[in-house]
C-alpha cells in the first residue's frame, strides 16, 4: 500500500486524489477564526467517511490511522 500524501498513514482505496479534493474542499464550511488549529485534516476526515461508505463498517472499526469515530461521524 502507497502511503497517503501527507499523512504518514498507508493509503486506502477510500481515499480521495487530489482531483477530488479540489473539488469537495470548497463545499466544506470554511474552518473557524477563533485562533484553534484544526486537530484533524479535513482531508483525512472525508477519507474517514469515504472509508465507512465504501466498506459498510460501523464508526466505531475505523482504523486507528484515520482520525477517531467521535470525529468523523457527523
Amino acid at each position: 500500500m502507497a502511503a497517503s500524501p501527507g499523512s504518514g498513514r498507508p493509503s486506502y482505496p477510500s481515499d480521495v486524489t487530489a482531483k477530488q479534493w479540489r473539488l469537495i474542499e470548497p463545499l466544506l464550511p470554511a474552518p473557524n477564526t477563533d485562533g484553534r488549529h484544526e486537530k484533524h485534516p479535513r482531508r483525512e476526515i472525508c477519507n474517514a467517511i469515504f472509508y465507512v461508505l465504501r466498506t459498510g463498517c460501523s464508526w466505531r472499526q475505523l482504523p486507528h490511522d484515520l482520525p477517531p469515530w467521535q470525529t468523523v461521524y457527523w
